[in-house]
């Protein structure tokens, strides 16, 4: 009988609770009485127009904005930034230098010695084919030697070229001679043939393969492209 009468003592005190609220709280009761009932189909028929949402409350009227004299106007604070930065460049180009003088080359490279096999057999053909005649004389001469020996038409170094039978009037059977070494000729001629080897310096006759004394005249069916010194140049 304990339990029975304890479940009826708690279901008054929640009626009480409940009667309490309504008495402090009146408006709870009254808003929900008064708010209308719309149903989901009534509310989905209603649509949005400008006058639910106030837009015509809206005033397009309004004055533009009055530009600022130029005085007043602000100022950028910054530069625009290029769209591709320059690069730098990886090197700096070095100046062209110019070419030097045959007469300072052939002051730097004149020796009585040579460098190699070669350089020696070159330098003998310079001194007994063209000693005495202008520098640029003596280097085209050193430059037709050198072109044979790279034209694959005559032996294909520079000593077989020098060596080469009835090319040289010098040339005894194959045997080059050996020319004074104090004398300043044979200086000379070793440093035009250091220059013509190294490539240090050009000839007015390019690609000649061929020359001839000037006081002789063989008839030649080539072409001519220079006259130097006591020679006649062709190719």
């Amino acid at each position: 009988m304990r339990f029975p009468f304890r479940a009826a003592a708690l279901s008054a005190v929640i009626l009480s609770c409940c009667a309490a609220v309504a008495v402090a709280d009146p408006s709870v009761a009254s808003e929900a009485d008064a708010t209308p009932t719309v149903s989901y189909i009534e509310h989905a028929a209603s649509g949005l127009t400008a006058e639910n949402l106030g837009l015509n409350d809206l005033d397009d009227s309004a004055p533009a904005p009055t530009p600022q004299p130029e005085a007043l106007q602000p100022v950028a604070t910054h530069a625009m930034a290029p769209a591709f930065p320059e690069r730098a460049p990886a090197f700096a180009a070095p100046e062209r230098e110019e070419r030097r003088s045959l007469a300072d080359l052939v002051g730097e490279h004149a020796s009585a010695d040579t460098l190699d096999g070669e350089h020696e057999c070159l330098a003998r053909a310079v001194y007994y084919e063209s000693q005495g005649e202008p520098l640029i004389g003596q280097l085209s001469v050193a430059e037709v030697i050198i072109n044979r020996s790279r034209s694959g038409r005559f032996a294909s170094n520079i000593c077989g070229v020098v060596r080469q039978a009835g090319q040289f009037s010098f040339v005894r059977r194959g045997h080059i001679p050996q020319p004074p070494q104090s004398a300043r000729n044979w200086r000379t001629a070793v440093a035009i043939a250091r220059i013509a080897m190294a490539d240090l310096a050009d000839s007015p006759a390019p690609r000649a393969l061929f020359f001839h004394a000037r006081r002789v005249n063989p008839g030649w069916r080539l072409r001519r492209v220079a006259t130097v010194g006591n020679h006649v140049f062709y190719r």
